[in-house]
């Protein structure tokens, strides 16, 4: 997330807590759905759906967060 941005201007919405709090969030699901989708992680369908919707809504909320910035 976020590759082709400048680091230093993610690295600056870091100090916003609500930013770092998605991002670490986000980066926790990405590789929940990985482990999940590689089967090293045990989970059902209904809770691996959950877990993409919740992914892709911190994914939404922090790119509306990196383009007030701009």
């Amino acid at each position: 997330m976020f590759e082709g941005q400048p680091q230093a201007e993610v690295e600056a919405l870091m100090h916003n807590p609500e930013f770092k709090q998605l991002y670490q969030r986000h980066k926790q699901l990405d590789k929940q759905v990985l482990d999940a989708e590689l089967g090293v992680l045990a989970v059902d369908d209904v809770t691996l759906s959950q877990m993409k919707r919740e992914k892709l809504a911190a994914k939404d909320r922090l790119t509306r967060l990196f383009d007030q910035r701009h």
